[in-house]
C-alpha cells in the first residue's frame, strides 16, 4: 500500500529549499557589486562609500614613509607611488574620485594664504607640498565647512570621513574605511604612519584633535 502523499512533504520541501540555495550560490548574489583590491563589495551609493572604497583600494604595506620634499607637477601630481606620507593616503584616495586637493588646497591658500598655519616659515603658496602637510589639509576642510564633532564614540566616525591625530607632537592624518573592526564597534582606518599604507584598528590608539567629511564636487 502507497503512502499518501501529504506524509512526503517535508521531505520534498527540503529537497526544494536545497535546491534554491544551490541556485542562487551558483549564480552569486543579486545585488550590485564592485570588485576592489579587498574583493567584491556592494556598489556604493554615496560619495563618502566610494571614498572608503578608494582608500582601501589603494592599501599597499610595501609603500615607503618618506616625507622628503618633492618637486611634483601641478595639477594631480604626486610623489612616486611607492613612497609617501600620511597626508599622500588622503590625497590618492580624492583623486580616485575625482578630486584634486593638490589643486584645491593651492587655490584656496592663494586667495587666503593667512587662513592656513604659519609653521613652515612659507611666504606664499607651494603647491609641491602644501597640501602634503596635515595641518593645511586640517585647515582646509574646516574653512569649507567639512567640520565634524570629535568624540569618543566609534559609531560617529563614518566610512569615508576623515580623522586627525595628535601623534607624538605632529599631526597624523587617514580616512575611515568601510570594513568594521573584530569589536563591530568602529571602522578600520587607511593611513601611513610608518609601516606603509595600510588598514588598521587605530581609531583611538592616538588623540583625535580633527573630524571632518568633506564631499567636495568632483571634476
Amino acid at each position: 500500500m502507497r503512502r499518501p502523499i501529504f506524509r512526503n512533504l517535508p521531505m520534498i520541501f527540503l529537497l526544494l529549499c536545497l535546491a534554491v540555495l544551490l541556485a542562487w550560490l551558483a549564480l552569486g548574489p543579486r545585488w550590485p557589486t564592485v570588485r576592489g583590491s579587498l574583493g567584491l563589495r556592494p556598489a556604493p551609493k554615496t560619495f563618502s562609500q566610494r571614498l572608503a572604497y578608494a582608500a582601501e583600494d589603494i592599501v599597499d604595506p610595501g609603500v615607503v614613509y618618506d616625507a622628503a620634499y618633492v618637486q611634483i607637477p601641478y595639477p594631480n601630481g604626486d610623489v612616486p607611488a611607492k613612497r609617501g606620507v600620511c597626508a599622500d593616503v588622503v590625497i590618492r584616495a580624492y583623486r580616485r574620485v575625482g578630486i584634486d586637493l593638490q589643486a584645491r588646497v593651492h587655490e584656496d591658500m592663494q586667495a587666503h594664504f593667512s587662513a592656513y598655519p604659519r609653521m613652515w616659515g612659507l611666504h606664499r603658496p607651494d603647491p609641491n607640498i602644501d597640501h602634503r602637510r596635515v595641518y593645511n589639509l586640517a585647515a582646509f576642510f574646516k574653512r569649507h565647512g567639512a567640520t565634524l564633532p570629535v568624540t569618543k564614540h566609534g559609531a560617529d566616525y563614518q566610512p569615508g570621513d576623515i580623522v586627525v591625530w595628535r601623534v607624538q607632537n605632529q599631526g597624523h592624518i587617514g580616512i575611515v574605511s568601510s570594513l568594521c573592526s573584530r569589536s563591530r564597534d568602529r571602522y578600520l582606518i587607511v593611513h601611513n604612519i610608518g609601516g606603509g599604507q595600510v588598514l588598521q584598528d587605530m581609531l583611538f590608539n592616538y588623540p583625535i584633535i580633527g573630524h571632518y567629511r568633506y564631499a567636495g564636487k568632483s571634476e
